[in-house]
């Protein structure tokens, strides 16, 4: 990748935004989404709590800076404690959460005990794999029969944590599971056309498919934008980890639709059913993780294949326009990095405010072109 003259002063902000959050964030953790593009202080127990330790690591490895490593200390111990208590933990959200802190922490600072505690996680995530299904479900009691055989296509990013299991243990029910997972996903969360639902219910007594819904969608047939940029980079995960080359495939079938769908400035919609001129508002996390994916995607496909540069090209561009046109750096009473995210527009939550995972991609994807990154996932 040629070097981008317009990268280090965007590195450079994003990485000032950190430090100057480090004082306020040491045991609690921004909220999912900003008031007023301002992050409350809340306590680690939402799914989203481990964005914030992902982004301290990222800091630290892109400055090579110990200024980050007391207040990664304190998350760590905060992360420890709520695993032992089981705070808040009925979900499959355990992989993101696990994973950006515990496996970060062990590939960053090489301890054995978060090696441990990410292990630990993953057992009780394993808890969540309904075998019938071959699914695991995404949140809720497991007796609950409204929440029981629910799959969204966000585990896609939480199934790392189990493959990490499989490669620390030598265990393979671990990675078998998550395999399970991501071929059920592939099968019924991918549609005909490429485009993808949220949310697929399947029922648990006898494994069979039932149908496919949205939970955070502008409809059960439209699609959802952070779901389909989901989709780009967990199926390429699942192909790093698996040698599945199909998962490979149809992360690019995924990937073209939604590049295709990308309005002229290239930062999508937060629903891909909307067009150029729509005066629904932009989901620049969609468009964070997307190009993470894209840029994962490409690293994973031969120089041969035309695919190759040009989902670089793309996501390079998504990534200028996201540093150009929707950071904070003209918003200095905001804490948070990215402007114009959406958590969930059908219930009014979090819309047109910076959401903290779009915060959080947004580092990693600068990461990415700016270091040779070994990846967490």
């Amino acid at each position: 990748m040629n070097k981008l003259e317009w990268l280090p002063e965007k590195v450079e902000f994003a990485v000032e935004k950190v430090k100057e959050n480090l004082t306020t964030f040491q045991e609690t953790v921004p909220s999912a989404a900003s008031v007023e593009l301002v992050y409350p202080q809340e306590e680690n127990n939402d799914w989203t709590a481990s964005f914030w330790i992902g982004m301290l690591f990222l800091a630290k490895e892109l400055t090579e800076d110990a200024a980050f490593d007391e207040t990664i200390e304190r998350q760590m111990a905060v992360f420890t404690r709520r695993l032992e208590n089981k705070i808040e933990l009925e979900t499959h959200d355990i992989g993101f959460l696990y994973t950006l802190s515990a496996v970060f922490d062990y590939q960053v600072n090489h301890r054995e005990s978060s090696k441990e505690l990410a292990i630990k996680a993953a057992d009780l995530l394993m808890q969540r794999y309904d075998e019938k299904a071959q699914i695991i479900q995404a949140w809720g009691n497991l007796e609950d029969p409204i929440q029981r055989g629910r799959m969204i296509i966000d585990c896609l990013m939480n199934l790392p944590l189990l493959y990490f299991a499989s490669d620390m243990t030598g265990d393979l029910s671990y990675k078998k599971a998550a395999y399970a997972h991501a071929k059920q996903t592939q099968k019924y969360i991918v549609r005909d056309n490429f485009t993808t639902f949220h949310t697929y219910y399947f029922d648990t007594t006898t494994g069979e498919p039932i149908e496919g819904k949205t939970q955070q969608g502008f409809s059960d047939d439209s699609c959802w934008a952070r779901g389909q940029a989901w989709g780009i980079y967990g199926f390429t995960l699942s192909y790093n980890h698996t040698g599945d080359y199909t998962f490979l495939e149809t992360a690019k079938q995924v990937a073209d639709y939604f590049i295709a769908q990308l309005p002229q400035d290239k930062v999508s919609y937060w629903d891909l059913i909307f067009e150029e001129g729509s005066t629904e508002e932009r989901d620049s996390s969609a468009a964070s993780i997307a190009v993470c994916g894209l840029l994962e995607l490409s690293k994973q496909l031969p120089l041969s294949d035309p695919k190759h540069g040009e989902y670089e090209k793309i996501a390079v561009e998504i990534l200028k326009a996201l540093s150009e046109k929707y950071t904070s750096i003209h918003t200095p009473k905001s804490n948070g990095l990215l402007l114009e995210g959406v958590y969930d527009k059908k219930s009014n939550k979090g819309v047109n405010e910076c959401v903290i995972w779009g915060d959080y991609y947004y580092l990693e994807a600068l990461m990415r072109v700016t270091k040779s990154w070994y990846s967490v996932w």
